[in-house]
Parts: structure tokens; C-alpha cells; sequence
């Protein structure tokens, strides 16, 4: 089944982790082929863990760090939304990772959402930002990240997420910043069950208190977990191909997407990175048909509970919700 003309929802994407070869060719001329954009850019199929595949973006972060970059770097990722039919993304990022030499923090995100914007209004997507914490950041870096979603509330801006290294560092540094958010009324997702199993999802829920998490495969491990995930409407962010580079998964054939489906929880399919993974949504849908049948009534549920958990107005989910059921009724 071709699913390419399916329009489709992602969640779950990271900007610098999406550049294409033809940009980091403009942004970089020494990458002169493609075996050096693929050994710099692109994990292998199999990484020691979660911190060895977060290592590949360092090579894309050095790139963005001037507007210039950042303007070049998000047009590309819409041409590449737009190849995969993709009508509504959430697209996230770190700025502090981009003020390593002339930009603050506020003028990268000023020059990312002016970025979005136009090619919102070019390529009718619809789109908006999370800002990202990281894992290691301390306490008052979590706090200047949670502020900019506050700065930037009436922009393109629409949430916020911890990312990065879930082993290797514990939750401390963050607890205050999402007290924050959540008294602020801000729309939270946070990284968890990727690296670290299902108390890693409890301890995420508690503290963090967001609406969705971001992977969350790990929640099958725990029947009590997933009875509250279903409880409190959490939707779990899913991104199979990158679940078995980090070896969260042997195979795609052990992920845990499709019981966790057939449980009943609210789920999405996204890419996660779509230049580290090398994936495109559609050949993530490809392989869930090939592996598990997954037909276009397992992907209209996934796009559907993904419009209704997104970080938008109801006018634009309604709008959304239309569009996606129109076209998944003529296939």
C-alpha cells in the first residue's frame, strides 16, 4: 500500500537533528559527498545507546549558529515536511545549544519562529515550536528555557520538553522549570521510557506533569503504568526506527508499538530525527504494514489521537481532523 499521498501528523521531530545533505552542503563545503555527510550525520543502524546516538547531532548544532543557519536549516526541514505529506508538525529544539558565538538565546529562537512563520504562510503547514531543556543542563538553564516559551507565547511557540541524555542524568534540575510551565498553563511534553524503563515514565508523570511523552515505549513493561496512561489521556510520541538504533529495541519486530495500540493507548508515529535515523514518516508507516499489518485504520487512529493531543487551537485540530479523515476514507 503507497502511503505517500496520505497527509500525516508529526509530533515528535528535532531540528537539528533533520538537516538534509543539501543543506549541510550550503551551510558546510567540505562535506563534499555523501559518505562524508553519512559517516558526520547519519547513526548507525545500531548505536551503544541513547548518549552515543544524541552524540551525532553535535555535528548539525555546530552548523546552526547564526540566523543565517537557522533560516536555512528550517526551510529545508519543510521541504522535506512537505515531501512526506506531512500538514501539521511540532517541531523542537534546544536554543541554548545555538549561542556559541554571536546569538543570546532569545534572538535564536526570534530567528527560528520568524523562520517557521514563512514557511507556514509558503507551504500551508501548519507548524509550531517546543522549546527544549536537555538532561544536563543545570537548574537556572531549565528556568531561561521555560522563560523563553513564556516570551514567545504569542508566536509560533507552543510548548515545552526536556530532552537528551534520560540515563545519564537525573530529573533534579528541571522539577522547578516545569512547576513553572504548569503554573503558567503551558503545554508540556518531556523525553522518558526511552533509555530508562517504566519508573522512568512514574517519575516523568510526577514530577513533570505533562500531557504527552515523548517515546514512552517503555510503559508496556507495567500494566498498572499503562492503565494510568489511558486514565489521564496521555499520548506517548512513538518513534519506532529510532527506538532500535538506540537499542531500546533488538528489532523493529520487539518495539512495543503495537501492543501498546491494541492496549488502547493514545499514540503517534514520528521520525524523531530525520537525517540521524535517515527515515522518512512514510517509510515508517511502510514498515509497521510490513511488520505488524498496520493498515490505514491503525494510521488514521494514530493521526487523529495525534491532532487531538497537539499543541494547537481547536479550530485548527477540527480543520486538521478533516482533512485527515477525507483523504484516509478514499484509500
Amino acid at each position: 500500500m503507497p502511503f505517500s499521498a496520505l497527509p500525516k501528523v508529526e509530533l515528535h521531530l528535532h531540528l537539528d537533528c533533520s538537516l538534509s545533505f543539501d543543506v549541510v552542503q550550503q551551510l558546510d563545503p567540505q562535506i563534499i559527498n555523501e559518505e562524508k555527510f553519512r559517516e558526520q550525520f547519519i547513526a548507525p543502524d545500531k548505536c551503544r545507546d541513547l548518549a552515543d546516538y544524541i552524540s551525532r547531532s553535535e555535528s548539525a548544532v555546530v552548523l546552526m549558529q547564526d540566523r543565517e543557519a537557522l533560516q536555512l536549516v528550517t526551510d529545508d526541514l519543510f521541504k522535506q515536511l512537505q515531501a512526506d505529506n506531512v500538514i501539521y508538525a511540532e517541531i523542537r529544539f534546544a536554543p541554548l545549544l545555538h549561542t556559541r558565538k554571536d546569538l543570546s538565546a532569545e534572538e535564536v529562537v526570534e530567528a527560528v519562529n520568524a523562520a517557521v512563520e514563512e514557511q507556514v504562510n509558503e507551504t500551508g503547514i501548519e507548524a509550531g515550536i517546543i522549546l527544549c531543556t536537555l538532561r544536563h543542563y543545570s537548574e537556572d538553564q531549565s528556568m531561561e528555557t521555560v522563560k523563553l516559551v513564556e516570551q514567545f507565547s504569542d508566536s509560533r511557540v507552543v510548548g515545552f520538553d526536556i530532552a537528551a541524555d534520560e540515563a545519564g542524568f537525573p530529573i533534579d534540575n528541571h522539577i522547578s522549570a516545569f512547576e513553572y510551565a504548569n503554573e503558567k498553563g503551558f503545554n508540556c511534553t518531556a523525553h522518558a521510557g526511552e533509555a530508562c524503563g517504566a519508573e522512568s515514565v512514574w517519575e516523568t508523570l510526577i514530577n513533570f506533569k505533562p500531557s504527552r511523552i515523548g517515546h514512552g515505549v517503555r510503559s508496556a513493561e507495567d500494566d498498572e503504568l499503562l492503565d494510568y496512561l489511558k486514565d489521564h489521556e496521555i499520548h506517548l510520541e512513538v518513534c519506532p526506527t529510532s527506538n532500535v538504533q538506540t537499542n531500546v529495541f533488538d528489532t523493529i519486530s520487539d518495539h512495543s508499538i503495537n501492543s501498546l495500540y491494541e492496549e488502547g493507548i493514545s499514540l503517534s508515529v514520528n521520525t524523531d530525527t530525520r537525517t540521524i535515523s535517515n527515515v522518512t514518516l512514510e517509510e515508517e508507516y511502510q514498515m509497521l504494514s510490513d511488520l505488524f499489518d498496520w493498515d490505514v485504520d491503525q494510521l488514521l487512529r494514530c493521526n487523529i489521537e495525534a491532532i487531538n493531543h497537539a499543541f494547537t487551537d481547536e479550530q485548527t485540530k477540527e480543520k486538521l481532523r478533516g482533512i485527515i479523515r477525507e483523504a484516509y476514507a478514499n484509500n
